[in-house]
């Protein structure tokens, strides 16, 4: 047990003093990214494969710790935050959820070729979330270490790119400064992202994307239930047999009881921040276990095919979900 999470802490470490070197703390690319590639690099090492495996605290890492970081990031958020926008602002991220799920599942699966698990996971970062979204999607789904950390690449790669794209798109969108950032909330993948992009466009922008980009991530709760019940029904569907008992994602349910529990109580800042950081520590933890338990055959062996996805679903939140943001919000 401790073999492994000694190896994630100092994975963790180095990851995030990347993350704070004077030259890439202003990229906004989370500490998340290089824990994983840190853990991709070192797990593929000649001497670490003749470590035993599992390794046991690397599966306490990628199971409990990950599922203690997602309940923890719920104090990020506030009910507060999300009513101040009102019911069009909900209207318009499950538009813009709904739209990228199906459509990224249908031509994953059926114009490339690509394994459903792969699919889901690339469609689901790109649709919720980014990371944390394909991280409890594999908590659910229980996927295979490679999977999880291809559909990453991508939320990592498209998601830096939405961050340069769309404050050089606000010119010529013809958007005002807060409807703008409606747009980057409602379809740039990860939360660092958001605000990376939001705030390089100005203050009314980042006060709205950061609100609707919150309100994504509450809907990773109802998302992760149904997924569960229908991951179930497709592979009864494959074997032929009943459907077997769902998983119950109750750490997601641990996630919206700490979003109220911030809503309600006012924790002193220090205790606050000591939560919060408890959290990103615990998910960076458990994605450099993921990366350390990623074969890079296994990469090989998905190809292309994610990230041509990936950009796919780039494209139609960029241009369906500036559609979809002037329509419902304009």
């Amino acid at each position: 047990m401790w073999q492994g999470l000694i190896l994630c802490s100092t994975l963790t470490l180095a990851g995030c003093g990347l993350a704070n070197l004077p030259g890439l703390a202003s990229k906004g690319i989370s500490p998340l990214v290089f824990a994983l590639l840190l853990g991709l690099v070192v797990g593929n090492l000649p001497l670490t494969h003749r470590l035993p495996s599992p390794q046991p605290g690397l599966t306490f890492a990628t199971r409990w710790l990950l599922r203690g970081g997602i309940v923890l990031f719920g104090l990020s958020l506030t009910l507060q935050q999300v009513f101040a926008l009102g019911f069009k602002v909900l209207l318009l991220d499950l538009v813009v959820i709904c739209s990228v799920l199906i459509i990224g599942y249908q031509i994953g699966t059926r114009i490339l070729g690509m394994d459903r698990e792969t699919t889901l996971l690339t469609s689901a970062g790109s649709a919720i979330c980014g990371a944390a979204a394909v991280l409890a999607t594999e908590t659910v789904i229980r996927s295979r270490p490679a999977a999880s950390s291809i559909a990453v690449a991508t939320v990592v790669l498209f998601g830096t790119l939405g961050m340069l794209v769309y404050p050089l798109l606000y010119p010529l969108a013809g958007m005002n400064e807060g409807l703008f950032g409606v747009y980057i909330g409602a379809t740039v993948h990860e939360v660092a992202q958001v605000v990376a992009a939001a705030d390089a466009v100005g203050p009314e922008a980042l006060a709205s994307a950061v609100i609707v980009k919150m309100v994504r991530v509450i809907l990773l709760l109802p998302f992760l239930l149904l997924v569960g019940q229908w991951w179930l029904r497709q592979q009864a569907s494959d074997s032929g047999s009943a459907a077997g008992k769902p998983v119950i994602p109750w750490f997601a349910f641990g996630f919206i009881a700490m979003i109220v529990f911030n809503s309600v109580i006012h924790l002193p800042s220090g205790l606050h921040q000591i939560l919060v950081l408890a959290g990103q520590i615990a998910l960076t933890m458990a994605m450099a276990a993921l990366g350390f338990e990623t074969r890079i055959e296994k990469l090989k062996e998905l190809g292309i095919r994610p990230f041509i996805l990936g950009f796919i679903l780039f494209g139609l939140l960029l241009v369906g979900g500036g559609l979809a943001s002037q329509l419902l919000m304009g």
